[in-house]
């Protein structure tokens, strides 16, 4: 799955302060959701696809390491971006 930049500024825009913002915690981590979700329905339909597999589980494992540091620095931040259901992200 190729996201195109216009996807990408829409996703920056929605959960990060602009389009250009990149590097926020919650930016990138709904990007990560973004491809989280891709990669699951993949590996629905092609199960010995053990490279994707292995691609997923370092995503899931990124993604859990910046909840974890916005647990640490801004535990509102955390909780605003858990509370936004279409990213799927649960506690």
């Amino acid at each position: 799955m190729h996201l195109t930049s216009e996807q990408k500024q829409e996703i920056f825009k929605t959960y990060g302060e602009s389009a250009t913002d990149t590097g926020s915690p919650e930016s990138q981590i709904a990007l990560f959701s973004v491809r989280i979700k891709h990669l699951t329905e993949h590996l629905k339909n092609n199960h010995k696809d053990y490279a994707t597999a292995r691609a997923l589980k370092a995503l899931v494992g990124r993604r859990r390491r910046l909840l974890d540091y916005l647990i640490r620095k801004d535990i509102n931040r955390y909780r605003a971006i858990i509370a936004k259901k279409e990213l799927g992200i649960r506690k």
